[in-house]
């Protein structure tokens, strides 16, 4: 039962993650005025859930370029 607990909270980290890559988020100073970041990985480092995360915004990414390419292809 433990287990399966742990594995569900590892799959969403990586749904997490997936779902972050197109994610933005607006930061502002005066100094600077607005910004826009993407939103950076919050998990404790060097840990499994962290690594998950990261694998799921990596995923993201790839799925993303893989369809700009294949728009950019001639026939």
């Amino acid at each position: 039962m433990k287990r399966q607990m742990k594995n569900n909270s590892l799959a969403l980290n990586f749904q997490q993650g997936f779902e972050a890559f197109s994610r933005i988020e607006r930061r502002g100073n005066p100094t600077f005025g607005k910004r826009y970041h993407q939103v950076a990985n919050p998990l404790k480092p060097d840990t499994t859930p962290h690594r998950e995360w990261q694998r799921g915004w990596n995923a993201a990414y790839f799925e993303q370029l893989e369809r700009a390419n294949e728009l950019r292809t001639r026939s």
